[in-house]
């Protein structure tokens, strides 16, 4: 089972001492988000998870304890860091903290393994194409020696967006195509590896690839291991992805991004802040009386006939 920690919520940087309990007491439960008293216990074994999911926009928090994870288990870390300032992610640090922890981050786990996310790409009257390709140029000479690869995404229309963000504006094809192309030349200018994430477009003229986020592929490459070839579902629609269980929460998340597809409101995150419980297995309050309990599907996704090669084995 491939474990995700971070696709509902930013756990790294508001439940870190959550995450690193439920490691070290080996299991974890996580309620149904459309189902809320359906609950999944998890194990966390290194033998029963083939690799751990991580996508932050600060990683922080948990560096300093953050091999209790890699030195047991396979990993893979996204790390999102947008041109966007504290009129539209109030709650993530500026970039060039940002940059200097991605290095404090690459130390411990190694380039091959952080992938960094400049997404969603939208427009403001601040943030217009040609700043978006000034500032990702700026970060992308300073990151490119020390990521696998970079992935962008331009801004899905939620409907909720035309509330949170009245500010956005519309982005056409050319300004698609315009960013695209611009992004192309930076990324090849410096060596980076740039794709698109889910359907987001085809690119491919300008040098970009069409992947999934985090692909069979992706995973075993970085830590030196092989999958089984299997289809896998994804995360949504169009999504390439190897199949993930996540361990998250909806309107959870305190960095309070104008864009945010996993808060219904600022407001509700930080309403439920309060249910958070560091000892509980769930990340938000404990079991109920009318909560049923089940055992997750944890099959493994790796190779059973191919010698796993990696960080864990006695290689003497």
């Amino acid at each position: 089972m491939i474990l995700n920690t971070g696709a509902r919520t930013d756990t790294v940087q508001y439940f870190s001492e959550w995450l690193l309990k439920r490691f070290e007491e080996g299991f974890v439960y996580t309620r149904n988000p459309l189902f809320p008293h359906k609950v999944t216990r998890y194990e966390l074994s290194p033998a029963k998870i083939d690799a751990v999911l991580f996508c932050s926009k600060n990683y922080a928090p948990i560096l300093p304890r953050l091999r209790e994870i890699t030195d047991k288990y396979r990993t893979y870390f996204h790390y999102t860091i947008t041109a966007y300032g504290k009129d539209i992610e109030p709650g993530v640090p500026s970039i060039d903290e940002s940059i200097r922890t991605l290095y404090e981050l690459e130390k411990i786990v190694g380039k091959n393994r952080i992938s960094w996310r400049y997404d969603p790409v939208l427009l403001t009257s601040n943030y217009t194409p040609k700043r978006h390709l000034e500032t990702f140029g700026y970060m992308a000479e300073k990151l490119a020696p020390h990521i696998d690869r970079c992935i962008f995404s331009f801004v899905e229309m939620y409907k909720k967006l035309s509330v949170n963000m009245p500010e956005l504006i519309p982005m056409t094809v050319a300004d698609r195509t315009f960013i695209a192309e611009g992004m192309g030349k930076i990324a090849a200018r410096y060596g980076i590896r740039l794709q698109t994430c889910g359907t987001n477009g085809d690119y491919s003229r300008f040098g970009i690839h069409s992947s999934g986020c985090v692909t069979a592929e992706i995973l075993g490459k970085a830590n030196g291991c092989e999958f089984r070839s299997v289809r896998h579902k994804g995360m949504r629609e169009g999504c390439h992805c190897i199949e993930s269980r996540d361990i998250g929460a909806y309107d959870t998340c305190l960095n309070g991004c104008k864009y945010c597809y996993a808060n219904k409101s600022p407001q509700k995150a930080r309403d439920n802040f309060i249910l958070h419980d560091p000892d509980s297995p769930l990340l938000l309050g404990h079991l109920e009386k009318d909560d049923s309990l089940s055992d997750g599907d944890q099959r493994s996704f790796l190779r059973p006939d191919v010698r796993q090669i990696s960080v864990f084995d006695d290689l003497s």
